[in-house]
């Protein structure tokens, strides 16, 4: 069978779908609207994650190597993972009404994953909601260089995954109108270069290549980085942009499988977001999802029909200025 290798984008003339579902959902459903809130028990999590993740480095600190990276890719990775996840809802403040401890609060989650990316998120993050499929303000899309160089090959696909934070540093010159450093930017890598050097001065270099192996495994070359692919890329049809994923690692990953809707809800927190499918139904139920990430990421790697540019582009910015302040309540 002849493999179809797309050498461009999807372009889409239509607005992104979540605004239309948003109004939709609450005009058949207000009841939702009680979901809005947050959640300040989550630094709980927070800090029982960053505390396993300091403990597992102190431990392998005295092992073999290949205790480290085992540790890494099957403890560390679903750690970090979750560490994501909370990073996440810190962006969206939706654990305390103070942005600034929402930040402190960023800051601390961040600090097993080596790179200081935690404030930085936030402001590309937010742009992603804002403009979805707007390639000069929607960082979560490939640039046009780097899903040609990926192409769609399994050596190119798995390289991509293993280095996926690098290939997202190399998009920030094309999102110039992002305001990327300022001071809580600035804090968040002094804080997270103190406490690398206090992790190898203390538990040393294996300590220390433990969380960075455990950083780069949760993010990519790993089933748990399906997680990229599963949220925008095209695997299904031409025209659903966004999926969810509904199998069991939602349970370890607080419920970031969610993805349609944390984006019609982007206000309510990661324990309710199950509760936005069960109160309406009608509009997820029809949409297509998937419920294995591991399934999805040995499909994206081996299947040659996929590649960086399944992805949804549109041109159309709408009326909102990018410097507008995001606050991510429904209208």
């Amino acid at each position: 069978m002849a493999v179809t290798k797309k050498t461009d984008f999807t372009y889409s003339q239509y607005s992104e779908p979540h605004k239309i579902r948003t109004k939709q959902i609450l005009k058949e459903h207000p009841e939702v609207r009680k979901l809005i809130g947050k959640n300040p028990y989550t630094i709980f999590a927070i800090a029982g994650l960053v505390a396993f993740q300091i403990v597992a480095a102190y431990f392998v600190s005295t092992q073999s190597w290949w205790v480290v990276f085992a540790a890494a890719y099957f403890l560390g990775a679903f750690a970090d993972h979750s560490l994501f996840v909370m990073i996440h809802e810190c962006t969206h403040q939706l654990l305390f009404k103070n942005r600034a401890a929402n930040r402190w609060s960023s800051i601390f989650a961040n600090l097993p994953q080596i790179f200081p990316s935690a404030i930085s998120f936030e402001h590309f993050h937010l742009k992603h909601h804002s403009f979805q499929g707007i390639h000069e303000l929607d960082a979560d899309l490939p640039s046009k260089w780097e899903a040609k160089l990926i192409n769609n090959s399994f050596v190119g696909k798995a390289i991509w995954l293993l280095f996926f934070p690098l290939f997202q540093f190399f998009r920030l010159p094309r999102l110039k109108e992002i305001k990327s450093v300022d001071a809580w930017v600035v804090s968040n890598f002094v804080i997270q270069m103190l406490f690398n050097v206090a992790i190898v001065y203390f538990f040393g270099w294996q300590a220390f290549v433990y969380l960075l192996a455990s950083f780069f495994f949760s993010v990519g070359l790993h089933p748990l980085g399906a997680r990229w692919i599963q949220e925008h890329y095209l695997t299904h049809n031409e025209e659903q942009e966004t999926y969810s994923y509904y199998g069991p690692l939602n349970r370890v990953s607080f419920n970031v499988g969610f993805h349609n809707e944390h984006h019609d809800f982007p206000s309510i927190p990661w324990n309710k977001l199950p509760k936005i499918k069960s109160t309406a139904p009608g509009y997820y139920d029809s949409l297509l999802s998937h419920n294995s990430w591991t399934r999805l990421w040995l499909k994206f790697l081996f299947d040659r029909e996929i590649s960086l540019f399944n992805r949804i582009l549109r041109k159309d910015r709408g009326s909102i200025s990018p410097a507008a302040p995001y606050n991510g309540l429904p209208q």
